[in-house]
């Protein structure tokens, strides 16, 4: 598939790469992706002509975070990023990573707990970002209950409400939730988490070692990315394994996970309705009992 002349001279202009070809390819909802070949190499382009501001900065300042963390884990290095001119839509330029097959699942979980270790002194982050293509909050809290009810589920119920998917009593009936969360959700100091851990988002490098890709980044409770990872059926045992490894889970984990997985779960009522509406509905009735 051709790609825009606009961002073939964007390329050749400013980053200096000259586009030999370009291969569509698939696996993502939001955005359009290729493989291109360049006078420099192989590199991964995503692009997308109705990016909200900022969309592909804050995913290409989340990849930067996570590298930071050291932890091991391998993150795309973000080669360029530009935000839509009119003429051209938003494209996010990353070193293309050759998949292998399956991996070290225990290094990977072992390597998740690393980067949990890599902490701050709030929840939240100085800047807002997105999941998917929905804004999100990440104004600060010393609290991470506070944090997850404001900024995380409350922006999404309204969401919902406003777009008519859920009813106005589903406001009350989280409040009556959100009042008991201090006696279910542990306490947890901030740890710099993906934010949007399923199987869609990670892959298994030529080596073998564990690639972290489209980021939703934030302080949080390690849970969450924990959680996130049992949505759409779960890792697998080594990985879970090898988190523990390093760092134990709390009791009562697998019983929070509903509660936790239940922003993502919003996340996907608002993007896609169907029986994601339902299913948050079970989640805050069975809870808030």
């Amino acid at each position: 598939m051709k790609l825009a002349k606009s961002i073939i001279e964007t390329l050749k202009t400013e980053y200096n790469l000259t586009m030999t070809a370009a291969r569509s390819l698939s696996g993502g909802s939001i955005n359009r992706a290729y493989r291109i070949s360049t006078n420099r190499g192989e590199f991964f382009l995503k692009l997308n002509p109705t990016a909200p501001a900022g969309f592909f900065e804050m995913e290409a300042e989340g990849l930067r975070l996570l590298k930071s963390a050291g932890s091991g884990l391998r993150i795309p290095e973000v080669i360029a990023v530009e935000g839509s001119d009119g003429a051209r839509p938003a494209f996010l330029l990353m070193e293309f990573i050759e998949t292998g097959s399956p991996g070290n699942s225990f290094a990977f979980g072992e390597k998740l707990a690393h980067l949990h270790m890599y902490g701050a002194d709030s929840f939240g982050l100085d800047h807002d970002n997105y999941i998917g293509s929905l804004p999100q909050s990440n104004r600060r809290h010393s609290d991470w209950i506070t944090f997850f009810h404001e900024e995380r589920i409350l922006p999404q119920l309204r969401m919902g409400v406003e777009s008519g998917r859920f009813s106005s009593t589903i406001l009350a009936q989280w409040d009556r939730l959100a009042a008991r969360l201090h006696q279910r959700i542990p306490p947890s100091a901030p740890s710099l988490i993906h934010g949007d851990l399923w199987g869609g988002n990670y892959l298994f490098d030529s080596t073998g070692n564990a690639v972290l890709i489209d980021p939703a980044v934030y302080f949080g409770h390690p849970e969450m990315d924990l959680a996130f990872t049992k949505m759409f059926g779960g890792f697998s045992n080594e990985f879970y394994m090898g988190y523990e490894s390093v760092t134990p889970l709390e009791p009562g984990f697998h019983e929070r996970v509903s509660l936790h997985n239940l922003y993502p779960l919003l996340v996907h009522a608002n993007l896609f309705g169907g029986h994601y509406i339902q299913t948050v509905m079970g989640v805050i009735m069975q809870d808030g009992l």
